[in-house]
């Protein structure tokens, strides 16, 4: 895989340095490239220890491998503590494919890309995320049987965007009851940043309970469709940080909650989809508890979608599904009084209490 920086790797104290991007604690990373297709991907095993590494294919137009391969890191070590603090039997992956979804991806891509994960023998499941749709995961099905979200007529759980906006409502009115002593988000001014399927769902559902929506993204066509059916208002890009709202949802790409956004944030609560949305876990998370901004942690509300396709593998319904991202809601307030009690972050009572599952099953396995 060319980059614009030299490729080389390094081991050192157990630490790993590739393209300078260094990393540690994850089983198996593998590079992927079809040079007949133009694919190239980086699959991210960070665990197996409570079960198969599941997790997400997002395709983005990364600047170089060296980013993709930060993003991989992060969002795979994510979803272990997802699955734990979830209650799932899984471990955390992830796969990033490296292009424009909108010009550059195509069918026998998608193919080849499940050629790559068969060849995991079931470490790896794999299934949609930013850029990649369920008639992709029919693609990638062709070539192995290690993938989940593909369609209801073909026996899957088809798109699990509904699920995960439905617990990432969830998660917002459990910090909305934390902050504010109730759980109504009627008047409420919301700005959702990244309207696509898992953001136009919680467009609707907070359109719904009466709150006062504001929308931003990257793409016009999309913010001009969510405005002219949920009559959301729209928000420039550059505004975003300084709207005057009371709660700030990041559903797009992580790492918006940083040095230079989180003074400018004029919001309450911080509860969206996206992953990783704290740039750097401890600094930005204590920025935030600094200003008083309750933060609903992000692998926790955003859980929904795991949980939707984790259905495929457990065998379970919709509506057990839609149970168990509602369930979401006493959870995320469990782990805000946790912290607030412990003088902690929201995110590290999370992480603590994801890593304690995940510490319990490695003791078994001794």
């Amino acid at each position: 895989m060319n980059s614009s920086q030299p490729t080389s790797s390094i081991e050192r104290n157990n630490e790993w340095v590739f393209n300078n991007v260094s990393f540690k604690g994850h089983e198996q990373v593998v590079f992927c490239h079809d040079e007949e297709t133009g694919l190239k991907a980086i699959i991210g095993i960070h665990s197996t220890v409570l079960g198969p590494a599941l997790g997400g294919t997002r395709m983005w137009a990364y600047e170089n491998e060296g980013d993709a391969l930060r993003d991989v890191l992060r969002l795979s070590r994510g979803m272990t503590f997802k699955a734990a603090i979830s209650g799932l039997n899984l471990g955390g992956g992830k796969a990033v494919i490296i292009g424009d979804a909108r010009t550059q991806k195509s069918e026998a891509m998608m193919e080849a890309f499940g050629r790559f994960v068969n060849s995991l023998s079931g470490r790896y499941i794999t299934a949609e995320d930013v850029g990649i749709n369920t008639s992709d995961m029919v693609s990638v099905k062709k070539f192995t049987d290690h993938v989940t979200g593909i369609p209801e007529s073909m026996g899957g759980s088809g798109d699990p965007s509904p699920v995960t906006a439905f617990g990432v409502f969830n998660g917002m009115k459990a910090a909305a009851a934390f902050h504010w002593g109730n759980d109504s988000l009627e008047g409420k001014k919301v700005l959702v940043q990244g309207v696509g399927h898992v953001g136009e769902t919680l467009v609707k559902h907070l359109t719904e309970a009466g709150a006062k929506v504001m929308i931003s993204d990257i793409y016009a066509d999309r913010l001009d469709h969510i405005s002219s059916v949920y009559g959301a208002q729209i928000c420039p890009v550059d505004k975003v940080y300084e709207a005057d709202m009371d709660i700030y949802a990041p559903c797009a790409l992580g790492a918006t909650l940083n040095d230079k956004t989180i003074p400018l944030i004029k919001a309450s609560i911080v509860a969206g989809a996206a992953n990783n949305q704290l740039a750097d876990e401890n600094i930005h998370g204590k920025m935030l508890k600094e200003r008083g901004i309750v933060y609903a942690p992000d692998f926790l509300i955003n859980a929904g979608g795991l949980i939707n396709v984790y259905s495929e593998i457990a065998h379970y319904s919709l509506e057990e599904s839609l149970k168990k991202a509602a369930a979401i809601r006493d959870t995320t307030f469990w782990i805000l009084e946790k912290a607030a009690s412990l003088n902690i972050t929201p995110h590290e009572a999370a992480l603590q209490t994801a890593a304690e599952r995940v510490a319990a099953a490695k003791m078994k396995m001794a």
